[in-house]
């Protein structure tokens, strides 16, 4: 199950959005918000980073650990977009969002199908 498959729906979702994340940083740099840019760019592209990282786990442990990681930072991203979403002067937030809450649903159902 390693790499980049178009069936796994995870991996397509989390690269979709990673793409979504560095257009909307690379607005946000444009606008000189840098460091919004950059803790948004690191954590969003980071999900799925780990759930593709998550394909070639060594173990059913790992393969938990690794969406776990990916959840966590699916959190710090949803913190980001919110500060973007309530500060002034930033673009909408809402599509990221979204696409932020699918990737959470499908990145929890696999932890607790793993699980059991």
């Amino acid at each position: 199950m390693s790499g980049y498959n178009e069936k796994n729906i995870i991996l397509t979702l989390t690269l979709e959005f990673a793409i979504d994340i560095v257009r909307y940083c690379d607005y946000l740099e444009e606008k000189r918000k840098y460091v919004i840019a950059r803790q948004l760019l690191r954590s969003g592209t980071s999900i799925g980073a780990n759930t593709r990282e998550a394909q070639n786990a060594e173990s059913r442990r790992d393969f938990i650990h690794k969406f776990k990681i990916a959840a966590k930072e699916a959190e710090e991203t949803e913190y980001w977009l919110l500060i973007c979403r309530k500060a002034e002067g930033y673009p909408d937030t809402t599509p990221l969002m979204e696409k932020l809450k699918s990737i959470q649903r499908v990145i929890n159902k696999i932890i607790g199908t793993a699980k059991s």
